[in-house]
């Protein structure tokens, strides 16, 4: 598809306020689980994923896509890839220290819906290609037996060959108390595609006036609404399904909005099937919800099936729960 058309119809996408974002993990590098979330989700009704930053994690979602949707619709559905500043939860992987470990199996068990910690030779281990650098495992380890290993990628190196791959958007991590270094790569990407941008921020490190200066920094240059913010509520926490959980997204989502700046906002962050219903509650206004965690961890089960894809019972009961979820958090956001 010509990159104008398809960057006009993702912005009348989100003016429409009928987008669903998929978070298929910034650090999910395995390509059947994401080829089989994308052709669920994408029957069920999302339009948008987020994928990493891997041609084999892009080329998954893209089959995915044309295994559920008709050819003459697939230019409806957008792929964005995630890339993150060292510092930041989603550019890490766990490790699991060999000598320090007690194999009490408290990691595996916080590792319930990536399964990206398992048993070997009596000690866990982390299957990196799984793991999504969320940390619910460091916190629960008694003997601070897990560190994490920041990747360290250049976005100049691995960006082009994904953006000749037909990416929508590209999505920049920015949780880091870097000012420079924020502004630095935000640029870099900015250089090497013209097309969407999405900045993922949060305020784990910044406060509420630091969070809309940086945005602003970011955006000065850009033309109005080439820009979506997503207003990373409590990054990767959402497997919860409450108000609790969703109540920071649709906080810094309002910051965002009460700024009145020239950009999209998506709910991200400990998102679910509450999130867009709490937003309308509190008159945030987003034009698209992101949600991961939980909406992976409602069709796990089915997922994890060696024969998902070709078992039309097993997809057919997994599609029931994808699109309840889709059509309701779509629902709220109009």
């Amino acid at each position: 598809m010509d990159k104008v058309l398809m960057q006009q119809k993702l912005s009348d996408l989100l003016k429409s306020k009928k987008c669903f974002k998929l978070v298929c993990g910034a650090g999910n590098e395995d390509a059947l689980e994401v080829e089989k979330l994308v052709a669920l989700y994408a029957k069920a009704g999302a339009n948008y994923f987020d994928l990493s930053p891997r041609e084999d994690v892009v080329l998954a979602a893209q089959r995915g896509i044309k295994r559920v949707i008709p050819t003459e619709d697939q230019d409806n559905y957008f792929l964005n890839v995630s890339v993150g500043l060292p510092g930041d939860h989603h550019a890490r992987k766990a490790v699991i220290s060999k000598e320090k470990c007690i194999n009490c199996g408290l990691c595996i068990a916080a590792c319930s819906i990536q399964k990206a910690i398992i048993e070997q030779n009596k000690k866990s281990f982390v299957v990196t290609k799984h793991c999504i650098g969320c940390g619910e495992c460091a916190k629960v380890c008694p003997v601070g037996a897990i560190s994490f290993i920041h990747s360290s990628k250049d976005f100049k190196e691995i960006l082009p060959p994904l953006i000749n791959m037909g990416l929508s958007s590209i999505e920049l991590h920015a949780s880091t108390d870097d000012d420079e270094l924020a502004y630095e790569q935000w640029q870099v990407i900015s250089e090497l595609f013209d097309g969407m941008l999405s900045l993922c921020i949060d305020r784990s490190n910044l406060g509420d006036k630091r969070l809309l200066e940086r945005i602003k920094r970011l955006i000065k240059n850009r033309t109005a609404y080439s820009t979506m913010i997503q207003a990373d509520g409590a990054p990767m926490s959402g497997s919860e399904d409450d108000y609790n959980t969703t109540l920071q997204a649709v906080a810094t989502a309002d910051i965002v909005q009460k700024a009145k700046l020239p950009v999209w906002i998506l709910l991200s962050g400990g998102t679910n099937s509450k999130t867009t219903e709490l937003a309308k509650i509190c008159g945030v206004d987003a034009h698209c919800v992101s949600i991961g965690s939980y909406a992976r961890k409602i069709v796990k089960q089915y997922i994890e099936r060696e024969d998902f894809l070709d078992n039309e019972e097993v997809f057919s009961k997994a599609l029931l729960i994808a699109k309840a979820l889709v059509d309701k958090s779509i629902n709220n956001l109009k």
